[in-house]
């Protein structure tokens, strides 16, 4: 549904507008609902961890379309540590890493996750049409559908606890990207909904904002959707 100009009148009336997207985030989606709850089977696990990497690779590219359409040296300034963050300084770092690192205590090559073999065609048509999306439209809007980030720390929090408590064969040490999205994903929110609020002051452009995370929480559910569909129960 797209958001109308009515619906996100006024600063306070806009954020309340994106945060109302909490109910779409996939951490609703009933595969999520049920890896959560440990109901998964360790073929299933694999499934999301191998498929899930392409998200996961590709954001440093979407990140980067965001910092070619920006004009703003501030926010590229700030914006950057996010492709630090997954690509690191240096080989053995980063956020990519560290999800690798993830599939290996999965049970899961390198090899059979970097050369994509597992990977659906429904999750390889969401992540691209995000960072198409990212390329081809505005800046801020590319900026707005990040704000999934509001929803984060919480649906990380839960999905450390419940990896922790329903999948003890997965080793502690492959987690470890999901506790540095407890500290990084708060940070980046923060300046996106700065970034936002600042830039989106129309109620048109504070629509467009709204359609772009709703966007996002459509790329996210899709995805989801095609990992349920090629690891059913």
């Amino acid at each position: 549904m797209t958001a109308t100009a009515t619906t996100v009148t006024g600063a306070d009336g806009f954020v309340e507008a994106l945060r109302a997207h909490a109910g779409r985030y996939h951490d609703q989606h009933p595969f999520h609902v049920r890896m959560n709850a440990g109901e998964l089977s360790r073929r299933q696990i694999r499934g999301w961890v191998a498929n899930r990497f392409y998200y996961q690779e590709n954001i440093p590219r979407k990140d980067a379309a965001i910092l070619s359409n920006c004009p703003e040296p501030e926010v590229r300034r700030r914006w950057v540590r996010r492709i630090l963050d997954h690509d690191g300084t240096a080989a053995g770092e980063g956020g990519i890493e560290a999800w690798l690192r993830l599939g290996e205590a999965a049970g899961l090559t390198r090899t059979e996750v970097l050369d994509h073999r597992h990977l659906v065609p429904g999750v390889r048509f969401a992540v691209d049409a995000y960072v198409n999306f990212a390329r081809t439209r505005p800046w801020v809007e590319a900026v707005a559908s990040s704000l999934t980030e509001m929803f984060a720390p919480d649906l990380m929090a839960a999905r450390l606890a419940g990896f922790e408590r329903w999948y003890p064969w997965i080793a502690p040490e492959g987690l470890a990207y999901f506790r540095a999205r407890l500290e990084q994903a708060p940070r980046d929110c923060e300046h996106a909904l700065e970034v936002v609020t600042t830039h989106c002051v129309s109620a048109e452009s504070r629509a467009r904002a709204v359609d772009a995370l709703s966007f996002k929480c459509d790329v996210l559910w899709s995805l989801m959707d095609a990992v349920d569909q090629a690891y059913p129960e």
